[in-house]
């Protein structure tokens, strides 16, 4: 596979682990109401640590994926013909 292949595959795997992984340690309870604000937004998401777990777990799963390609347990060609 190319390496544009390979990047996509890892930007989409990247995209859904963020995804699961944003409601996750959230704490919705707010101490300062401000106006015109979502009262379920959360006062400190924690996102620089997020985004840490996402890229560190898409990473495991995208090496363990682009092994099993290589050594041809998953071929997708195979798969889509």
């Amino acid at each position: 596979m190319s390496v544009t292949g390979l990047a996509i595959i890892y930007i989409i795997i990247w995209w859904i682990i963020f995804f699961a992984i944003l409601p996750i340690d959230v704490e919705r309870k707010k101490t300062i109401k401000i106006e015109g604000e979502d009262a379920g937004s959360p006062e400190n998401p924690r996102m620089l640590k997020k985004f840490i777990y996402c890229t560190g777990i898409t990473t495991i799963l995208f090496i363990i994926i682009y092994l099993l390609m290589k050594f041809e347990y998953l071929n997708l060609r195979n798969i889509i013909n």
